[in-house]
């Protein structure tokens, strides 16, 4: 059972206090500590939170929300979460909308999963969700793009935290490999704007204009989701040093009983399935773990009575241009610790000769002989739960190119269909159901997505629709025919189902770049589901390391000989999708302002 605290004693404050004094939990949490209700700027504010967490989209606060439920019950603190985005760039489980009114849906999703664990407040700062990326300076870029300024989030961030007067900040891990750009993005603009909503002259419009006050925040933790640390009550209160960046991390114990006498695990999961959209309603409607084996939800401790932990720094050297800027971040936050070893050791590309042939291949969904006379690459297993067997799932990938066309021919063995998706509208966010995905960066030089092409192939959809391709998080994203109009393609599909295979024409006039005959990098990747809820178990690729799909530095090289691209080929900038959804145009959010005060968007306040 978790150690039962009186109500007025702020459980994680004193727990984090004695550790780091050397004083046993027990004796460190029997006292009754102070409190800050009734203090100018705090729990008399009609906004006041003693906690706030920080995410970058619906659903970011799932894996905490049985502590944030914890700390109400047993601690008597309140908790509100700021997301920084709707999420519409994400997936759709259980529609077709996509965009702004997904964004809405999710929203409404969200506020009905924290209310679960009595949370009542969610501000949204009305930033736009694009699509996955592992690069945080791109998140910035689109969040704070012309005419803001390039703070601009930052600002509204110091802004809520004003507004709310927490003492405790929770926010999500800002290292930067194998974690969505936009939590990371999330990370470091929660540690920059707990530092500066304490400093007057940081926005000081704020304070001379919008009357809000200097708040200085105690404590700052951040999700450390991948911790692995002992299991069962006795991970609840631990402190364990992270070997990475050398902070304490702290464990909060899930497996005890609510006041309803159901596990903090437990309402946990009923909030997550609310989640439907993202493919959370998939979830065992129980969580079957024993108690004593349940792991806790792990914390790093960044900050602590206002002010840094400190660690050693154990700097990288050699690093790949993402990793060398996150560095330069966390010096630049007198953090440095942040980021020893962010950076992986990440292992050899894998290399492959695309053969040039004659003939172009018929591009019909098989191998016709001499189209592809290259050696197959085998996909392997990179994220999800492992294939069973051979039968289960497995693939390869053969090339072979034709003047400027590059052909792929993938063989897929799959013993259960995924769901059908419909063609026309619904051929997009591929990974909910059965696909192949092929990744190209025409130079083999990117550190981001955006300067690669990236297309899916849906081998089948629904009533029979036959294939269908288009391209996501990349320089361009939309149906295949818009955004790759060089492209052709086609699948076979047995039956009985016993697998499929995809093969495309890609023309290289299609990439964002002039392909690099020696330097041209690419994946191929496969995703497979088993079921009908448009959720995905089992991925394998070429390059399958990290992030696969998101991640250059992974990338396997293609080598074309005795190609020669064209000359005066352009470079394209990228499109993002930067379309996002108004608090203006939710009525849950206009009636949160009413009631609290914080302005719509996080945006400024006018005195009235």
């Amino acid at each position: 059972m978790p150690l039962r605290r009186p109500r007025g004693a702020p459980a994680l404050a004193c727990a984090v206090a004695g550790l780091l004094a050397g004083v046993p939990v027990l004796t460190a949490c029997t006292s009754t500590g102070s409190s800050t209700r009734g203090m100018p700027g705090s729990g008399t504010d009609r906004a006041h939170a003693d906690v706030l967490f920080v995410g970058a989209h619906p659903d970011d606060e799932f894996q905490s929300l049985a502590t944030l439920g914890r700390w109400k019950e047993e601690d008597g603190l309140s908790s509100a979460v700021v997301t920084l985005t709707r999420g519409e760039g994400g997936g759709n489980a259980v529609g077709h909308e996509e965009g702004v009114p997904l964004g809405m849906i999710r929203e409404a999703e969200e506020r009905k999963a924290v209310g679960i664990l009595g949370i009542r407040d969610v501000y949204y700062a009305d930033k736009p969700d694009f699509w996955y990326t592992l690069n945080a300076p791109l998140t910035g870029k689109a969040w704070n793009r012309t005419p803001q300024r390039e703070t601009d989030t930052l600002e509204r961030l110091v802004r809520v935290i004003r507004a709310t007067t927490p003492k405790t900040v929770v926010t999500m891990d800002p290292r930067p490999f194998g974690q969505h750009g936009a939590h990371q993005q999330a990370g470091r603009l929660a540690i920059e704007a707990f530092g500066m909503a304490g400093d007057p002259s940081a926005f000081a419009g704020q304070i001379s204009e919008e009357k809000y006050r200097p708040w200085k925040p105690t404590r700052l933790l951040t999700q450390s989701w991948g911790f692995k640390g002992p299991v069962g009550a006795r991970c609840d209160g631990k402190r364990i040093n992270d070997e990475n960046t050398g902070l304490p991390v702290l464990g909060v114990w899930p497996g005890g009983n609510s006041p309803g006498g159901r596990t903090w695990a437990q309402l946990e999961r009923d909030a997550a399935r609310v989640y439907a959209t993202q493919g959370f309603g998939s979830l065992p409607e129980k969580v079957e773990t024993p108690a004593e084996e349940l792991p806790c939800e792990w914390f790093t401790v960044v900050a602590d009575d206002g002010k840094p932990l400190k660690a050693e720094e154990r700097a990288q050297s050699g690093l790949r241009p993402q990793y060398a800027e996150f560095q330069e971040w966390a010096r630049r936050m007198k953090m440095p610790w942040l980021a020893n070893k962010a950076q992986p050791d990440y292992p050899d590309r894998p290399t492959a000769t695309v053969p040039e042939v004659a003939k172009a291949p018929a591009v019909n969904g098989k191998a016709d002989p001499g189209e592809y006379p290259g050696k197959a690459v085998e996909l392997k297993h990179w994220e999800g739960t492992p294939c069973k067997t051979a039968n289960d799932c497995a693939a390869d990938a053969r090339f072979s190119r034709n003047g400027d066309d590059l052909y792929v021919l993938v063989h897929v063995t799959d013993d259960k269909k995924g769901a059908g998706l419909d063609r026309e509208k619904d051929c997009k966010r591929h990974w909910r159901t059965d696909s192949v995905e092929v990744d190209l960066d025409p130079q083999g030089r990117s550190d981001d997505t955006s300067t690669t092409f990236k297309a899916a192939v849906l081998p089948f959809t629904a009533g029979g629709g036959g294939p269908c391709a288009a391209r996501d998080g990349d320089n361009r994203q939309g149906p295949a025919a818009r955004t790759a109009p060089g492209m052709v393609v086609a699948s076979t599909v047995t039956e009985p189902y016993e697998g499929y295979t995809v093969e495309a024409r890609i023309s290289l006039a299609d990439l964002p770049a002039p392909a690099d005959p020696g330097h041209l990098t690419a994946n191929v990747l496969l995703y497979d589901s088993d079921t009908q809820d448009r959720t995905g178990q089992s991925r394998r690729a070429w390059a399958a390391y990290g992030s696969a799909q998101a991640d250059p530095y992974v990338w396997g090289t293609l080598s074309l000989p005795g190609y020669v691209p064209p000359p005066g080929r352009p470079a394209h900038a990228a499109a993002l999708p930067l379309e996002a959804a108004r608090s203006t145009d939710s009525e849950a959010s206009r009636e949160q302002h009413r009631r609290t005060g914080v302005p719509l968007g996080c945006g400024p306040r006018r005195p009235e």
